[in-house]
C-alpha cells in the first residue's frame, strides 16, 4: 500500500466535517456556533467535550485531547494517520491516490510547492505594479476604483493587475530566480513552440483565487481595453495546483463569516463577491459562473447547511443553474433564493444599497428554494398540459434528492396546493424517481466494492505539561492574529505597520529566541522557516490538521477556548479579547516572553557562577551576569509604560 498524495490529502481534508466524523461516535449538541458532548476520553457527568465546525476542530478538556477529525479518529478509534485518512476517505466517498515511490513523491511535492510558490510570487508583483506602477494605478488601480472598491477592500482580496507586454511577467519572474516550467504549470505563461513563453493575462486586472487555506491557486484575470479581441474574463487553467470544480472564490475570505452567520449566499462572479462582501454581506462566495459541483458543495457544508441563491433576471441563467442545485439538495443542504429585480445583479445591488438596507432586503425577499422553481417554471409552461408534466417531474425529481423524509413530504404537500396536483400522484412519482436512483447507487457500491481500511492500534501520545502562561499567550497571538495589522514605534522612535506575525517572527529571530514548550517550539520552527522562505504567513488551520496528535491538540485548545468563551455573548457578557487591543497586547507579550528567557539564562549563570572556580571564568560570567541584569531591568521599564 503506497503513501497518499498529499493532493489527495488535501481533498480529504477539505471534504471533511468534523461535527458528521465525531457525530458517529458522540452524541453532540449544537450550543452556539459549536456542539458539546460528554468526553469519550474520560468519565464525566458535565459535558466538557467541544466539536468547532468553522475551524474544523475538536477539544476535550477533561483529558486534553484535541485537533481535527484525524485526529479524533486516531485518538479514539486507535488509527494510524493514513488509516484515519483512508477511513475519512471512505466516509465522503472519495478515491484514495498513491504515490508510486518515495522518489516520485518528492518530486510531486516540489512540483506542488514550486507551483504554489509561483502564483503567491504573481500576487504579490500583480498587487505592486498596480499600487506603485505609474500605468498600473491609472489603469488597474482605476478600474476598481471606479467599481466601487475601497483599498481596504482591494488589500482585502489581494486584487492586482499585470502590466501590459507580452511577456512582462514571464521575464520579471526569471529574473528574480522563477523558472519557466512552473510558469508554465500555473498557466501564467504559454510556453511557444519556439521555447518562447507569453504570458497569459497581460493588460489584465487580476482576481487571486485562494484555496480553502488561503495560499493562491489560480487567477482570474479581467480585460480593460473595451477593443481588446479576446475573452472578457480568463481564468488559469487546471493544473497540479488548480482545480476549477474544487475552489469557490472568496470562501477563505468568507468561511469565518459563514460559520457564524450559518448561512452562504452564492453568486456568479467575483465583483458580486466582493461589493456584497464590501457592503457588509461577508457570508459569500461565487463558483464562478461554472455549475456548481460536488466538491465545491462540500467545501460550503463544512461551514454551514443553509445556503442562498442570488438570481438576477436571466431566466435562461436561472434554469440553467437549477440541476447543479439538485446535488446541493441531495447533499442535505437547506436551499433559498433571492430573484433580484430585472436589471440588477448582486454587484449593482450591493452598490445601490447602505449595509442595514440590503441585509433587510435579502432577509425579506428570500424564498424557499423549491417554491421559487415551481413558479419559475410554472411561468414558463404556461397552459401547455405537456409542457406541465414536465415541469412537475422536474420540481419532484428536485424534492426525491433531499435525505430528509419530512422534509420531503411537507414540499410534496406544499408543491400538491400550489400546482393543483394531487398528492398521491406526486408522492407516486416521487417513490419511483427515487426507487431508480437507489438501484443506481447500490450498481455503483457494487462495482467499487472497496475494502474496510484495516484498523492499526498506535499508543496515544502522552499528553506534555502546561506551557508557560506567557508562552502561550504569544503563540495564541501567531496562530489566531498574525495576519492583523499593527501599528507602533519601533526602538529609534520610527513608526511602522505590519503584521503581527511578521513582527513576532522577525524579533524572535533577530534575538534567536525559541519557544520551550515543545509542541510550540515546533510550530515556530515551521511558521519561522516558511516565512523566511516564503514571506507567508502560516494560519492555524495548517497547524490544525497536523498529523502529529500532539501539536494539532494544542492548537485545538487555544482555538476552542476562545470559541467557548464567545458563547457568552449570548448571555450579554462580553469579554475583551487580544484583538480589541493588538498592538499593546503584541508589544507586552514580546517583552514579557524576552523577560522569561532572561530570568531562565540569569538562574542558569547563577548555577554555573556556583560551580566555576576558574577566577577569570568567574569574571566572564559576573560580567555576563549584570549584562543580562541590566537588560531585564531595562525590559521592567518597558512593561511598566506598556501597562
Amino acid at each position: 500500500m503506497g503513501r497518499i498524495t498529499s493532493a489527495c490529502v488535501e481533498k480529504i481534508l477539505d471534504s471533511v466535517r468534523i461535527e458528521e466524523v465525531v457525530g458517529d461516535f458522540v452524541q453532540l449538541k449544537k450550543s452556539g456556533s459549536s456542539f458539546r458532548g460528554l468526553s469519550p476520553f474520560s468519565q464525566e457527568k458535565t459535558p466538557s467535550f467541544y466539536v468547532v465546525p468553522s475551524k474544523q476542530i475538536f477539544k476535550d478538556f477533561s483529558s486534553g485531547k484535541g485537533g481535527s477529525a484525524v485526529t479524533f479518529l486516531m485518538e479514539h478509534e486507535q488509527m494510524t494517520y493514513p488509516d484515519a485518512l483512508r477511513w475519512l476517505a471512505k466516509k465522503y466517498n472519495i478515491e484514495i491516490e498513491e504515490e508510486a515511490s518515495s522518489e516520485e513523491a518528492d518530486e510531486a511535492r516540489n512540483m506542488r510547492e514550486s507551483l504554489l510558490s509561483v502564483n503567491a510570487f504573481a500576487a504579490k508583483q500583480f498587487s505592486q505594479w498596480m499600487w506603485e506602477d505609474a500605468l498600473g494605478r491609472s489603469i488597474g488601480f482605476a478600474y476598481f476604483r471606479e467599481r466601487g472598491f475601497t483599498e481596504e477592500t482591494i488589500r482585502r482580496f489581494e486584487l492586482g493587475y499585470h502590466l501590459e507586454g507580452r511577456s512582462t511577467f514571464f521575464d520579471t519572474a526569471i529574473a528574480a530566480g522563477y523558472q519557466a516550467v512552473y510558469l508554465a504549470g500555473t498557466g501564467l505563461s504559454i510556453a511557444r513552440e519556439d521555447g518562447s513563453h507569453v504570458d497569459r493575462f497581460w493588460g489584465r486586472a487580476m482576481f487571486p483565487i485562494h484555496s480553502l487555506g488561503g495560499r493562491i491557486v489560480g487567477f482570474g484575470g479581467r480585460v480593460l481595453k473595451k477593443e481588446a479581441k479576446t475573452a472578457k474574463y480568463l481564468n488559469s487553467p487546471e493544473s497540479e495546483i488548480y482545480h476549477k470544480s474544487r475552489v469557490l472564490y472568496g470562501l477563505f475570505q468568507a468561511k469565518q463569516s459563514i460559520a457564524r452567520a450559518d448561512r452562504c449566499y452564492l453568486v456568479e462572479g467575483y465583483t458580486d463577491v466582493i461589493s456584497l462582501s464590501q457592503a457588509g454581506v461577508q457570508n459569500v462566495v461565487s463558483s464562478s459562473g461554472t455549475a456548481l459541483t460536488l466538491d465545491q458543495i462540500r467545501l460550503i457544508k463544512r461551514l454551514t447547511e443553509h445556503v442562498t441563491l442570488l438570481y438576477d433576471g436571466d431566466a435562461a441563467g436561472i434554469r440553467a443553474s437549477f440541476r447543479g442545485i439538485d446535488l446541493l439538495l441531495e447533499e442535505g443542504m437547506l436551499v433559498r433564493a433571492v430573484p433580484l429585480p430585472e436589471g440588477e445583479d448582486p454587484d449593482t445591488l450591493a452598490q445601490s444599497m447602505k449595509a442595514e438596507a440590503l441585509e433587510a432586503y435579502l432577509r425579506d425577499k428570500e424564498v424557499d428554494f423549491i417554491q421559487f422553481k415551481a413558479d419559475t417554471l410554472a411561468t414558463e409552461a404556461g397552459t401547455d398540459p405537456i409542457r406541465r408534466a414536465d415541469m412537475v417531474k422536474d420540481i419532484v425529481g428536485s424534492i426525491a434528492k433531499i435525505p430528509n423524509a419530512i422534509l420531503r413530504e411537507v414540499y410534496l404537500r406544499d408543491t400538491s396546493s400550489r400546482l393543483g396536483i394531487e398528492e398521491r400522484s406526486l408522492f407516486a412519482e416521487m417513490d419511483r424517481l427515487r426507487a431508480a436512483d437507489i438501484r443506481a447507487s447500490e450498481r455503483e457500491r457494487q462495482r467499487q466494492a472497496p475494502e474496510a481500511p484495516a484498523l492499526v492500534v498506535a499508543p496515544a501520545p502522552a499528553i506534555d505539561q502546561r506551557p508557560p502562561a506567557i508562552e502561550e499567550a504569544l503563540m495564541r497571538i501567531l496562530l489566531l492574529y498574525a495576519e492583523n495589522r499593527i501599528s507602533g514605534m519601533d526602538e529609534e522612535g520610527n513608526p511602522y505597520t505590519d503584521a503581527a506575525g511578521s513582527i513576532i517572527l522577525d524579533d524572535l529571530a533577530t534575538d534567536d529566541l525559541t519557544f520551550s514548550f515543545p509542541a510550540y517550539n515546533e510550530i515556530h520552527l515551521v511558521m519561522d522557516r516558511t516565512w523566511k522562505e516564503e514571506e507567508r504567513l502560516l494560519t492555524a488551520e495548517v497547524f490544525s490538521r497536523h498529523p502529529e496528535p500532539a501539536i494539532a491538540s494544542v492548537v485545538a485548545e487555544l482555538l476552542t477556548e476562545r470559541y467557548v468563551l464567545a458563547d457568552w455573548k449570548r448571555k450579554n457578557i462580553f469579554i475583551q479579547t487580544p484583538e480589541d487591543h493588538l498592538t499593546p497586547h503584541v508589544e507586552e507579550c514580546l517583552y514579557r516572553f524576552k523577560e522569561l528567557r532572561l530570568s531562565e539564562m540569569i538562574i542558569a549563570l547563577k548555577n554555573e557562577l556556583e560551580e566555576t572556580q576558574d577566577a577569570q571564568q568567574r569574571l566572564a560570567l559576573l560580567q555576563r551576569f549584570t549584562a543580562l541584569q541590566g537588560v531585564r531591568n531595562a525590559l521592567h521599564k518597558k512593561l511598566n509604560r506598556v501597562l
